[in-house]
């Protein structure tokens, strides 16, 4: 049974609030995968293997896991525009840090703080959005918050890719700390005040943790979400050592997966709102498909980056889940909007450490294809039981 949440207030500048809504994901998904475009650049200078900046990945990820179910439940009575400007300055902070670090392994737990805002502004943002407009428009809401994400992966991230390659990759962190700053200012101006649910509280935030219908649905944000990362996290690798590419054409292999990632979010928004059920397998196994013709296809250069793109649209996974949780969370609403992020980022962690792992011996670098496949179908059983489960106890 799904709870309706208190109408968002409405703001003075409704398009201009939503702008401002989306540049902070638009932040954050600069400084998530900015750092795939300058792996190698990173290594280098920090005098480690290109796999071992797999583990700031993998820190920035598991922040995000951390940070999203303790700020939901520690914040529930917060009122949700004071909330999303704490996390913003936070994000920046981490950045602005992470351009300063010292050496690799601080900067590996610099990434871990940068991270910790991440889930709980993407959930609370996202609930701002799908409370103000009709039910049945919530996926696509919730799409256009994450539309600020996905223009980070087609230009934020190349770009940042970019001037990190032309004056060293600090200065693309600390212009996401800026961007980040930013964002706490306009959301301050145009995001209204947002009515506190006088029935919040820790305890009910976490009430979400004890339904198994949530806990599936995450199940399935955690595996089946990871196959886009294994392959993504390494592709700059892939594509320069395996299909001969050129590493000056780093940032437009982020822009193709931008495109990707876009009409993935459009496609799947779309979609769910159709027929929410029947497009959480279809997703995933388009997923399994076209990431395991990744390991074929990055043979060559130009198939390679065609693929990039196709792995892009795995993003549509996104909405449909953000969507079922909103129905099945019950009075934990900002918990569980919080943790599909997580959820995403803990694939991301996963994805990234199993890509890490099958790339280390004498396989091919697109062999991160065949793991990716393996984690679509992960996720499509995790489904298959959670709907075996809800079946046997209806």
């Amino acid at each position: 049974m799904s709870v309706q949440q208190p109408k968002a207030a409405m703001a003075r500048h409704p398009r201009i609030a939503e702008l401002a809504l989306a540049l902070g994901g638009f932040g954050i998904g600069t400084g998530e995968f900015v750092i795939m475009g300058l792996l190698n650049r990173v290594a280098l200078d920090l005098q480690v293997d290109p796999q071992d900046v797999g583990y700031a990945i993998s820190s920035y990820a598991m922040g995000v896991v951390v940070g999203a179910p303790i700020i939901s439940t520690l914040a529930a009575r917060v009122p949700r525009r004071a909330l999303l400007i704490i996390l913003m300055l936070v994000f920046a902070l981490g950045n602005l840090a992470s351009a300063l670090a010292p050496g690799f392994w601080s900067f590996v737990a610099l990434r871990f703080i940068a991270g910790l805002p991440h889930g709980a502004y993407f959930g609370v943002a996202a609930l701002v959005a799908a409370s103000a407009v009709p039910f049945h428009q919530r996926a696509r809401a919730v799409a256009r918050v994450m539309t600020g994400l996905t223009v980070a992966i087609l230009l934020g991230a190349p770009l940042g890719t970019w001037a990190g390659n032309q004056f060293g990759w600090p200065v693309a962190f600390a212009g996401v700390g800026a961007i980040a700053l930013l964002t706490a200012l306009m959301v301050r101006i145009f995001v209204p005040v947002q009515p506190v649910d006088p029935h919040a509280s820790p305890l009910r935030e976490l009430s979400a943790l004890l339904k198994h219908r949530v806990l599936f649905t995450l199940g399935i944000a955690s595996i089946g979400f990871g196959g886009m990362f294994a392959v993504f996290s390494y592709v700059m690798p892939t594509l320069t050592e395996q299909a001969g590419m050129d590493e000056s054409l780093g940032p437009l292999v982020l822009a193709i997966f931008g495109i990707g990632t876009i009409l993935g979010t459009l496609a799947g928004a779309r979609a769910a709102d159709g027929n929410l059920m029947k497009s959480i397998p279809g997703i995933l196994i388009w997923c399994a498909v076209i990431q395991g013709l990744f390991f074929v296809a990055a043979n060559s250069m130009w198939w390679g980056l065609l693929f990039v793109g196709l792995v892009g649209t795995s993003m549509a996974l996104g909405p449909a889940l953000q969507t079922r949780l909103m129905d099945v969370a019950g009075d934990g609403q900002t918990m569980a909007a919080s943790l599909n992020h997580a959820a995403f980022n803990l694939a991301n962690a996963l994805g990234a450490w199993l890509a890490g792992v099958a790339t280390r011996g004498d396989l091919p670098w697109s062999t991160t294809g065949l793991v990716g496949t393996a984690l679509a179908l992960g996720g499509l059983l995790v489904f298959f039981a959670g709907r075996a489960v809800e079946k046997r106890g209806a």
